[in-house]
């Protein structure tokens, strides 16, 4: 599913550095640290009426991921969201908005690897776009599986939020290549992770299964359809998975900001074909768009 672009978005403010810049001159420094390492953190935020999605879930996430990687000047939560309350006021945005918060570790007196070349500060960056849901979470999508392993802690933690996404990237093209949205991405030891983008689950004789969090991000959404299963009396297991079982599913759902729980239809030319007459998706979402309102921070009127 290629994104379009929006001639809405055309006349954006986006917050770069402390300043509302217009889209033409909202840029960093060549001598940034996103730019010659790729050495950020980010998050993806959505914005439904009058309120951000989980917005303390993805700055807690935020700060661990910066901590995770030293860096020294983190901005504190209530900075953090004045800077994007000020975005979205400036742009007149309440609803249908995806905003992409980014902080990078900042600018360099020098190029060069090296953390203490950074001497300026980090820089915060808030990009709020107009934007339905990427992935659509009504039809669904098709995938394959990349041979593009995914990480894991013994080489770089999926847990730390990076903008290194070489990898994912990768497995993005072979998605592209092959004519579908995503790829499955798998682990060192050829259990599934999750899609280059979003996480995995999958439903089993009306159970939930979703792969062990060791290869795959501790997804914000993956969280919720967990703690969903868990007070509604819905068996969830983490375990390791092998693409056989995603194959032989009776459904198949990714989960994430960009298209909340969106069902697959297809794995590698394998249907995804429910063998039995009750749909368990269908209810695990509707349990999700009830607790939208509920966790969505309000914005300032």
């Amino acid at each position: 599913m290629l994104q379009k672009f929006n001639a809405k978005n055309a006349s954006i403010k986006i917050h770069v550095g402390g300043a509302l810049l217009s889209r033409e001159d909202a840029k960093v420094s060549v001598f940034d640290s996103s730019v010659q390492g790729g050495d950020a953190v980010w998050e993806g935020l959505r914005v439904y009426q009058n309120g951000i999605f989980c917005l303390d879930r993805h700055l807690e996430r935020l700060h661990d991921s910066a901590h995770t990687l030293a860096f020294t000047d983190i901005p504190e939560k209530p900075e953090i969201k004045k800077a994007i309350f000020e975005t979205l006021k400036a742009n007149g945005m309440r609803d249908e908005t995806h905003i992409r918060l980014t902080l990078t570790r900042g600018e360099k007196i020098t190029s060069g690897m090296d953390p203490r070349l950074n001497t300026k500060g980090s820089c915060l960056i808030v990009l709020a776009e107009w934007k339905p849901l990427v992935y659509d979470n009504e039809s669904g999508i098709r995938v394959i599986t990349s041979t593009q392993r995914r990480n894991n802690p013994q080489f770089l933690d999926s847990k730390i939020h990076h903008n290194n996404l070489l990898n994912n990237i990768l497995a993005k093209i072979q998605a592209n290549i092959a004519g579908v949205d995503a790829a499955i991405m798998l682990d060192q030891h050829g259990f599934v992770a999750e899609l280059n983008d979003t996480n995995l689950f999958m439903i089993r004789d009306g159970k939930v299964f979703t792969p062990f969090a060791d290869a795959c991000l501790h997804g914000i959404t993956r969280g919720l359809v967990i703690e969903i299963c868990k007070t509604h009396g819905i068996d969830c297991e983490e375990r390791n998975l092998s693409l056989t079982e995603f194959y032989t599913a009776d459904e198949v759902f990714a989960t994430g900001t960009m298209g909340e729980l969106t069902p697959l239809l297809e794995i590698d030319g394998r249907r995804i074909a429910n063998k039995t007459q009750k749909k368990l998706l269908p209810v695990l979402q509707n349990h999700f768009r009830e607790l939208l309102p509920v966790l969505c921070e309000p914005l300032p009127l």
